[in-house]
């Protein structure tokens, strides 16, 4: 198919499907605009340099800018969805940014949606079901043709089925599970969404029109289960259902034992009571392709794991945005501590951030493992990601990472590393790592926790951690340096500012 010289425009470019989808879209020879908050969170990824992109920084809730976006698009790929940790009334919020995108889109005359949403049991929807699917009814109010793709669950490495299959397979030889255990399950690769989603673009009699779109099998989750111990070479797991619902138990138990939120779990538990499958085929005479089975899949998205080359993740939904203060650019009413901690080093600064870009995940912290495991843990109690979610590359970091309980918000090759806190705290907690070479030719490592409190529990919380910070970031200065293989000159020592 011809092209053409108008743009297609993707709202939600580095999202777990958009951030998939965007390169395809690039490969198939379209022009594509992506929308973002951060455009170093777009220029990240490696596809962020493409001759065929544009990249606008623009918020969803303004509508103005996203007028200007969608004037002269082809259409427009709404992959938006306001499920995230710490976002209370998502569905208020959906509502709205939906508004704001049929504004946008009659402004700019703009009339073709493309939408991909969850698939669920109309006689029993679970609020975010209920809010995609208000979403979609919302993208047709403008006039626009809305194209409605609805999967029942999707399956691929980084997805939010896929890490809590795998967590819970990893951690549990014996599984306690409620009934939806035996329920019938109709996955579909990402692969297979994605083929989709850019095959309807191609296929304009698609405008307008819902699908369903499934994989090539129907099976239950206790199935689902097993294929993945075997494909991951685990022993069999023994699971144990119980003849109870139990949902509420079911949402915190995995919450604990699995890196995925309580913001995606309790979505994903609710939809797994019911029998959802595909009834409606029609979308496979019109975009053919070989649908990949949950055992190709499971094979697939492994390799990709231990290869470290999974192109989105379920961690990637993240504000990459940083207050005033964090850059030295604090206003009078801001307050905030910060803590720097730096020592000399003999070695070149290429060895201090080899072990910088490699902090987290299996890399682990360096110094007080066990520290970080148990705030960890107390996180993941009160319902934060905690350390699970690891990292997804073992020698590189890129601005919207999740890196354990943080996020990246910026980075500078060579030379620093920040991570925002996603962890619950009565306050905005940043980590930021510095390399740079000293007059001497020497090489300076510093490390700066800083943290905004919110209330008087957040100065409290302050006070009562600061004390632990000597002991652990200097120790962890000084297992760093010897991770890179470099003499210590000097330090650690520490400068406070309050």
């Amino acid at each position: 198919m011809d092209c053409g010289d108008k743009p297609v425009l993707v709202l939600g470019a580095t999202g777990y499907v958009g951030g998939r989808l965007l390169p395809v879209l690039l490969e198939r020879g379209w022009k594509v605009r992506a929308v973002g908050r951060s455009a170093g969170k777009i220029q990240s990824r490696s596809w962020g340099s493409h001759p065929n992109l544009e990249i606008i920084v623009a918020d969803a809730l303004d509508t103005a800018a996203l007028t200007e976006a969608m004037r002269g698009c082809r259409a427009v790929f709404y992959l938006i969805h306001s499920i995230r940790p710490g976002e209370h009334d998502f569905a208020t919020l959906d509502r709205r940014i939906a508004y704001s995108a049929v504004q946008a889109a009659r402004a700019a005359g703009m009339d073709w949606f493309l939408y991909f949403s969850g698939l669920g049991n109309p006689a029993h929807l679970s609020e975010q079901l209920r809010s995609r699917y208000e979403v979609g009814e919302i993208l047709a109010l403008g006039g626009a043709r809305v194209t409605q793709l609805r999967a029942p669950f999707v399956l691929g490495s980084g997805g939010a089925s896929f890490e809590m299959i795998r967590a819970f397979c990893g951690y549990l030889r014996i599984m306690l599970a409620p009934r939806w255990m035996d329920t019938k399950c109709h996955p579909i690769a990402i692969a297979n969404v994605i083929n989709y989603l850019a095959g309807c673009l191609e296929h304009p009699e698609t405008a307008g029109q819902i699908y369903e779109i499934g994989g090539p099998e129907v099976l239950s989750w206790r199935a689902l289960f097993r294929i993945y111990a075997e494909e991951a070479g685990l022993p069999p797991r023994l699971v144990l259902v119980l003849p109870l619902r139990i949902n509420l138990i079911s949402i915190g138990w995995m919450n604990l034992v699995t890196p995925v939120s309580v913001a995606l779990i309790r979505p994903l538990i609710e939809r797994m009571r019911d029998e959802i499958l595909c009834r409606d085929e029609r979308i496979k005479e019109i975009v053919p392709q070989r649908l990949l089975s949950c055992r190709e899949v499971i094979i697939q998205a492994l390799d990709e794991v231990r290869q470290g080359e999974v192109a989105s993740s379920c961690f990637d939904a993240g504000s990459t945005r940083l207050p005033e203060w964090i850059e030295g650019q604090a206003h009078s009413e801001a307050r905030f501590f910060r803590d720097t901690f730096f020592v000399t080093l003999d070695g070149p600064p290429e060895l201090a951030w080899n072990v910088v870009k490699r902090i987290g995940g299996n890399t682990g912290w360096y110094f007080g493992t066990f520290l970080w495991q148990v705030r960890g843990f107390v996180d993941k109690m009160l319902g934060g990601p905690g350390l699970s979610r690891g990292r997804r590359h073992l020698d590189s970091v890129g601005v919207g990472d999740s890196l354990d309980f943080w996020r990246v918000v910026a980075v500078e090759e060579c030379s620093r590393l920040l991570l925002r806190a996603e962890m619950l705290a009565p306050g905005d907690a940043f980590l930021e790592f510095r390399v740079q070479v000293l007059g001497d030719g020497s090489t300076e490592l510093r490390m700066t926790p800083s943290f905004e409190p919110r209330g008087v529990w957040g100065r409290v919380y302050w006070w009562i951690i600061a004390p632990s910070h000597a002991l652990l970031f200097g120790s962890m200065l000084r297992q760093m340096a010897k991770a890179a293989g470099a003499n210590v000159l000097s330090g650690p020592s520490c400068v406070r500012q309050c």
